[in-house]
């Protein structure tokens, strides 16, 4: 029918629409929803195959909802994303993301509590303290999917090499000769693991710093605050719009520098980017003996010549660094409903499978299970997954991801000082930390 003859017959549109609007909604096309990948983890090209799988499961069992990924790289996800925002194409569903990704774009998350209410989500499904996690003055932000603790990573065949007993394998114990296993004798161990081109150790006086070939220890993988939490849990934002250096803050970035340019047990920058660490990924190089880094560092390390141990302590006190992922819901999202059920599919149907390449122990604890078998799969030597357990015991509070004034700004200068003391001999590492003190007072008072 015309529509000129449509507009003459006015009670005929009336049941043409009726009509339409009763067809069912497989007639219709499907709602597309966009799944954002890349403020965390999902890069790695495993990770990228599994994400597809479990698109094409979803696809394949929902006629009303298409899902699609966007995949950016980590370097430039939170200004992919920024843009994509601004220009009023932003994706429906961010994840896995942790909290420091999330804080970048604070006031952008969706309540999901009427969401929950509408459909019935059975949240008891969860520890209480896991869905509290995600309740913040926005509402409830996220729902639990992944943590990651942290613990020690190490090489028994470069110990064996050396003629020296293994770190503790459980939380408590001393070393093997009596000392406490502390960040003392981590620095001792580590140099006498630190070897030359000629087979002298970072100990000896023929050592020769100019021509290392292994490395005691590394910190693998962390975000500037994650670095000196070693030394105690802490932040440099007191909460009342005033940037601090907790004083273990300040011993911590000391010895760390300490053990990249004076003693030589950890690599520099330059040595990190090398061919002979990985091109950037130094423990799993084999050239690094021991490495402090979280569960999820399983995406990304394939050889089955490693063991897990206990973090050492500093002043009679442990901290293991937690992270969680989840999958958020932006605001601009046009379709929240199926965005919902698309989150709800990931941490729910499709998560065991998406978790056996994240690297991330399940927040649901029966499934737990599960996921340490699909790792013993992958890595054969019988690792310690106890000790990785009960490095949740010891987490990091205030976490090293809370939220700071003018985040996104704040992050980047520390990424500078990470950079910088990295990469720069001869530092007055006292004199640098008063200046990052300063420069972040001043980043924070930009948004007073």
């Amino acid at each position: 029918m015309s529509r000129k003859a449509l507009r003459l017959i006015p009670a005929l549109v009336l049941v043409f629409v009726f009509v339409v609007g009763a067809l069912p909604t497989s007639a219709q096309q499907p709602v597309k929803v966009v799944w954002f990948i890349g403020l965390g983890t999902g890069g790695q090209p495993e990770q990228q195959e599994m994400q597809n799988k479990v698109v094409e499961q979803f696809n394949a069992t929902h006629d009303d909802i298409e899902l699609e990924i966007v995949v950016a790289d980590y370097d430039v996800a939170r200004d992919t994303l920024s843009t994509l925002i601004a220009s009023g194409d932003s994706p429906d569903i961010v994840g896995p993301v942790g909290n420091t990704g999330a804080n970048a774009f604070a006031g952008n998350w969706l309540d999901l509590e009427p969401l929950v209410e509408k459909t019935g989500y059975d949240l008891s499904q969860f520890p209480q303290a896991a869905v509290d996690f995600y309740r913040t003055p926005e509402g409830l932000v996220g729902l639990p999917f992944a943590t990651f603790p942290s613990f020690l990573w190490y090489r028994p065949a470069l110990f064996d090499e050396a003629g020296l007993p293994y770190p503790p394998a459980a939380y408590g114990e001393p070393y093997a000769d009596g000392d406490p296993w502390d960040m003392d004798k981590l620095r001792e161990v580590a140099m006498q693991l630190t070897v030359d081109a000629n087979g002298y150790d970072a100990t000896e006086p023929e050592f020769d710093p100019e021509n290392i070939v292994q490395w005691g220890f590394t910190i693998q993988w962390s975000d500037p605050l994650g670095v000196p939490t070693l030394f105690g849990a802490g932040h440099v934002y007191d909460g009342q719009g005033n940037a601090v250096m907790p004083e273990h803050f300040r011993t911590a970035w000391k010895w760390i520098y300490d053990g990249i340019w004076k003693d030589h047990f950890m690599p520099n920058d330059a040595q990190v980017g090398s061919d002979l660490l990985g091109a950037g990924n130094p423990f799993a190089s084999g050239n690094v003996a021991m490495a402090t880094t979280h569960l999820w560092y399983t995406c990304c390390i394939a050889d089955t010549e490693w063991q897990a141990a206990a973090i050492p302590s500093y002043n009679g006190k442990v901290t293991a660094k937690l992270h969680a992922d989840t999958f958020r819901i932006l605001k601009t999202s046009k379709n929240p409903e199926a965005a919902f059920e698309v989150l709800t599919y990931l941490i729910g149907e499709a998560s065991l499978d998406l978790l056996s390449v994240y690297g991330g122990m399940p927040a649901r604890e029966a499934d737990r299970a599960a996921f340490f078998e699909n790792l013993n799969q992958k890595y054969t030597q019988g690792v310690n997954w106890q000790v990785v357990m009960d490095s949740l015991n010891y987490p990091d509070i205030p976490s090293h991801e809370s939220w700071m004034p003018n985040f996104n700004k704040a992050q980047d200068l520390l990424r500078n000082f990470v950079t910088l003391y990295g990469s720069t001999p001869g530092l007055d590492m006292d004199a640098e930390l008063d200046k990052l003190v300063a420069d972040l007072q001043a980043v924070f008072d930009e948004v007073k």
